[in-house]
């Protein structure tokens, strides 16, 4: 047995001594569960994750994962996993948002997350419903679904999160379904080991205050992406994100470019000279 075999955690040396507080059936357990076990298969080390949570039920999900955590204001999940990816680089950054957290109030961090494609892993647990505040309709609830919001239906169209991440120019980009936590397990493998921005959509039933989007609905819909599928090929992952017939699940679209953490060297390499740096006194005493 070799050392890194050795030093490798076992799934549930990953769980916390805290319980979740999650509904019954909830689909953010089998979420949880693939994370241990990622975890493990991936070798990471606890004092070097971090897990940065917003707003939602998926906001307790740091809670109970053996990591450093930040549960943050709604909406702002990107940004303070940004600065907290270039403050340490060498930490595993995790961001966890619901559909409302990610693709609404948070909305706008997305495609500038993108463009710098900072390496860190980006979930989003999607329950097409706002269940923390007991059932309003989200981002992604269907077209004419009854809520606490829309009594009479929905008149808005959902947002798809995997044809928006492709738009955007994310350059890894999957799904998985959370009733198959051993498949949400192997895309996140892939994802820690992506270089670059990183983004899951995880379909995560709400058996509470969803009844249109269920676990029953969605193992109807679902089916993996074809084997000979080649995610390099970006018109090709389009065309299975827009698919009618079915909810294809597995690793869409993957890119190699630079990160933000690799041009952020070379930017310091070229401008910052040694005679060019000065002290912090220094500098706030041109200003007095």
């Amino acid at each position: 047995m070799s050392q890194a075999q050795a030093a490798k955690k076992k799934a549930s040396e990953y769980k916390t001594s805290l319980k979740p507080i999650w509904c019954p059936g909830c689909g953010d357990f089998g979420a949880l569960t693939a994370f241990y076990n990622a975890f493990s298969e991936a070798g990471l080390d606890p004092k070097d994750v971090a897990i940065i949570s917003g707003i939602g039920c998926s906001g307790r999900f740091g809670y109970f994962v053996k990591s450093y955590g930040f549960h943050v204001v709604h909406g702002r999940v990107l940004p303070i996993a940004m600065g907290t990816k270039i403050s340490n680089s060498d930490l595993h950054v995790f961001g966890i948002s619901g559909d409302g957290d990610s693709l609404a109030i948070g909305g706008g961090h997305i495609p500038h997350m993108a463009r710098r494609n900072m390496k860190m892993v980006y979930v989003i647990l999607d329950n097409a419903i706002y269940g923390l505040t007991k059932g309003q309709a989200s981002p992604t609830s269907p077209l004419a679904m009854k809520t606490g919001t829309t009594p009479a239906g929905g008149f808005e169209k959902p947002v798809d999160p995997v044809l928006l991440m492709l738009a955007y120019g994310v350059t890894f980009v999957g799904r998985a379904y959370t009733a198959k936590h051993k498949t949400v397990s192997n895309l996140l493998v892939k994802a820690i080991n992506h270089d670059g921005f990183a983004v899951i959509h995880a379909i995560s039933p709400c058996p509470t205050f969803n009844k249109n989007v269920t676990f029953k609905s969605v193992s109807q819909l679902v089916e993996d992406i074809p084997e000979d599928h080649d995610p390099t090929n970006k018109m090709k992952a389009m065309e299975l994100a827009m698919a009618k017939e079915k909810l294809y699940l597995g690793l869409f679209y993957q890119s190699e470019e630079p990160t933000l953490e690799a041009k952020l060297h070379l930017h310091e390499k070229h401008n910052m000279k040694p005679d060019t740096k000065e002290g912090l006194g220094n500098l706030l005493g041109k200003f007095q």
